[in-house]
């Protein structure tokens, strides 16, 4: 199973080498995919399964779009659950504390640090 996606240029190359066998006049193989219906039936197989990834390429980023709004939808409902709990019960409360707030009571006040100075000698 390949791993590695082949190259426009490549692709293209082997399109017009395809083409390019309509002027041979005389070419037989007995290799069935070698064959000109073999090619074209490879050539229209892979024209319909790129199709196919372009369509689910598509879908899938509306599909990523779609949850990211959902995501952001969902946050922004969250925030303002929250705001409407501190509203009703205030931020220093138990409900506070239930959805995930951190009391206002239990928060540190900022203290000042002495400035060091310089040592004496």
């Amino acid at each position: 199973m390949p791993t590695k996606r082949l190259s426009r240029e490549l692709i293209q190359q082997d399109v017009e080498s395809m083409n390019g066998l309509n002027a041979v006049y005389g070419y037989h193989t007995s290799r069935p995919e070698a064959t000109l219906e073999g090619l074209q039936l490879a050539y229209r197989t892979m024209l319909a399964k790129q199709q196919i990834e372009t369509e689910q390429q598509v879908i899938a980023r509306e599909a990523a779009e779609a949850a990211r709004q959902a995501e952001h939808n969902f946050h922004q409902a969250v925030l303002a659950m929250k705001e409407a709990v501190k509203g009703q019960f205030g931020s220093d409360g138990k409900e506070a504390v239930a959805i995930g707030l951190k009391r206002k009571s239990d928060r540190k006040l900022p203290t000042r640090k002495p400035k060091e100075t310089a040592a004496t000698a």
